[in-house]
């Protein structure tokens, strides 16, 4: 079994820009054996006689032809929009130059 320790606590929280305190630690020092223990649980299953899984199905690429259908008017696509100059949505702007 992998030993949790605060150094891997420390690592993990490091790799993921995470601070904790003391008793966060403990918390997650917990939680981390208990998933460990779980996961190691799997390790008894024998899988001898079971075939690797590639795909959950047998089907892969299953694509459909585009079929253009009908649309909104752009009046409809507009009517229940906060901000609008008649034409367009107008949206706050996101990005600063």
């Amino acid at each position: 079994m992998v030993e949790i320790t605060n150094k891997l606590v420390d690592d993990l929280a490091h790799l993921s820009r995470l601070t904790f305190n003391e008793e966060e630690k403990e918390a997650i020092k917990s939680d981390l054996k208990e998933m460990i223990s779980f996961v190691e649980k799997l390790n008894e299953v024998d899988t001898s006689n079971v075939e690797p899984l590639l795909h959950i199905t047998p089907h892969q690429n299953i694509l459909r032809d585009d079929v253009i259908e009908g649309s909104i008017t752009r009046e409809e696509a507009l009517k229940n929009v906060p901000n609008t100059d008649g034409e367009y949505i107008l949206v706050p702007k996101v990005i600063k130059k």
